[in-house]
């Protein structure tokens, strides 16, 4: 069966829904960038994860959908979503907008991650 990314964008968005680390970690090659006007660029798996999980403790409670998943590459695609969340410790609610456009290697790992939120948060 051929790789779909846009099947695999789907795949890692629930494992972010469900809180799965390990699956989420295991998605992203070694040598991943993300970059994000919220996080700045981030480089290499374990610096990811580690925002990932500080994002997280502050939001737990969050709820991503998109309304859009589409392949543009062999090799990448293109997802817009949307989210709320509460900070955990402020209560301030969050609301975000945007999309990211996710490269991945011929072994199907994530190698690059472009978020673009659609307002500053």
């Amino acid at each position: 069966m051929a790789f779909d990314p846009a099947e695999e964008i789907e795949r890692f968005h629930a494992a972010i829904n469900a809180l799965d680390f390990p699956t989420i970690e295991a998605y992203f090659a070694e040598d991943a960038t993300y970059v994000s006007n919220g996080v700045g660029s981030l480089a290499g798996r374990g610096e990811i994860m580690a925002a990932f999980r500080r994002y997280f403790d502050d939001y737990p409670d969050q709820t991503a959908e998109n309304s859009l998943v589409e392949t543009l590459t062999p090799l990448s695609g293109r997802a817009v979503w949307s989210l709320r969340a509460t900070h955990s410790q402020t209560g301030k609610p969050l609301i975000r907008e945007g999309e990211e456009t996710i490269t991945f290697n011929s072994e199907g790992r994530i190698i690059r991650v472009d978020v673009t939120d659609y307002q500053a948060f």
